[in-house]
């Protein structure tokens, strides 16, 4: 093989080319169009390199707080084996659908919703699916859902760098990322992985929010760092991207989720997040 050819072909030799179309000079956009009904204005994903730290409470904190400024949003649930965000808003009726697409069902601020808790017979069904399946349904939540006008629809990943999170950064315009985690020893790991695949996938990362980051004493007010002390702002400063947000453990949040009420509740913690998006 001649140096060139190691080299690969330049855009000038791929002229006239049979095999031009899969050139390596001429990257291929994997992205699929939304559904004919959907206008969607932005699309942000909220991402973790793993489980656990609350990565759904911040997309439906995102969400909601979105919605008191009076933009349309939107939440589409691609953690498709755990979803959480249909019983964060009381939702528990089967999403409809017709020949021109499925609707999201709505919850009661507005906020329209699609996951596959709406799809299944019972909501507490397994979603016993390989990696292939789960990521073509997550495609199909961009191609056949009806979103109708939207200013913002926020993406809950699964946690992790699998099938799932490359199939939404390959398929879906995704304008940028938030990364949630949390203090524990492994933070910076955790998120570099994140970070990196968002980086490599190029795809804009917003900045970090930080779960769990403190609990408030209800007795002296004092500041106590259940999992230790955060290192983000470390991190932060490392990657060069901001920290968007230190949630606390809440109370008044905890007690949104189990009352399925998330819709009545804002997350101040998070104002600089929406300011950001």
């Amino acid at each position: 093989m001649s140096e060139e050819q190691q080299k690969g072909c330049s855009p000038s030799d791929c002229a006239g080319c049979a095999h031009a179309d899969s050139c390596s000079s001429k990257p291929q956009d994997l992205r699929k169009p939304a559904n004919p009904f959907s206008h969607i204005g932005k699309v942000i994903g909220v991402v973790s390199g793993k489980g656990g730290v609350g990565k759904s409470m911040v997309t439906a904190s995102l969400a909601r707080m979105m919605r008191e400024q009076g933009f349309s949003v939107g939440i589409l649930d691609a953690d498709v084996t755990g979803p959480s965000i249909p019983k964060m808003y009381g939702i528990h009726e089967t999403a409809a659908g017709t020949e021109a697409g499925i609707y999201p069902c709505e919850a009661k601020d507005g906020t329209k919703i699609m996951s596959v808790n709406l799809l299944l017979p019972h909501e507490d069904d397994p979603v016993i699916w390989r990696g292939p399946v789960i990521a073509g349904v997550v495609t199909q939540f961009w191609t056949d859902v009806i979103w109708g006008e939207l200013d913002y629809l926020f993406v809950d990943m699964p946690p992790g760098t699998g099938d799932v999170p490359l199939t939404v950064f390959q398929s879906l315009p995704v304008d940028g990322v938030v990364i949630v985690t949390s203090p524990q020893d492994l933070v910076q790991m955790i998120v570099k992985k994140a970070y990196n695949m968002a980086r490599q996938m190029q795809i804009p990362v917003l900045g970090i929010v930080e779960n769990y980051s403190y609990l408030v004493c209800p007795d002296c007010g004092r500041q106590i760092s259940v999992f230790g002390e955060s290192h983000i702002d470390e991190i932060a400063k490392e990657l060069d991207i901001p920290v968007l947000g230190k949630m606390p453990i809440d109370a008044a949040l905890a007690e949104a989720v189990e009352k399925e009420a998330f819709y009545s509740i804002s997350n101040e913690y998070l104002s600089e997040a929406v300011n950001k998006i």
